[in-house]
């Protein structure tokens, strides 16, 4: 069993123990957490191009012109997109753009808006 202590991702006290070789309890709020599968959450995050996280229902910003294949037209910076859903891959971003429909965006070309 180890000994050290770890910060509780709920409350911050810095007096999360051991409880096994896997968990962690903190004796102030009583939540119980395993490390490992933080670390693999916080990993998921989606930022935008400067470094804010996004999460689903949020209204983002693009930040240069896109080239959409099969369009006429780019998808011009300053467009602001709402109520966007995170999903995994590459084009991290599903969202609704009026003139052009469902799209597939990635991240690092939106900021949060």
């Amino acid at each position: 069993m180890s000994e050290e202590m770890k910060p509780c991702p709920v409350c911050k006290s810095p007096y999360g123990y051991s409880l096994r070789e896997d968990i962690y309890a903190c004796p102030v709020c009583g939540h119980e957490w395993n490390p490992e599968q933080l670390q693999v959450e916080s990993a998921t995050k989606v930022l935008d191009s400067n470094g804010n996280e996004l999460t689903t229902g949020d209204s983002v910003i693009i930040i240069k012109d896109l080239p959409v294949k099969g369009a006429a037209k780019p998808i011009k910076a300053g467009t602001k997109v709402k109520n966007i859903r995170l999903t995994d891959g590459d084009h991290n971003i599903d969202c609704k753009i009026d003139g052009f429909g469902s799209m597939a965006l990635k991240s690092e070309f939106v900021k949060k808006a």
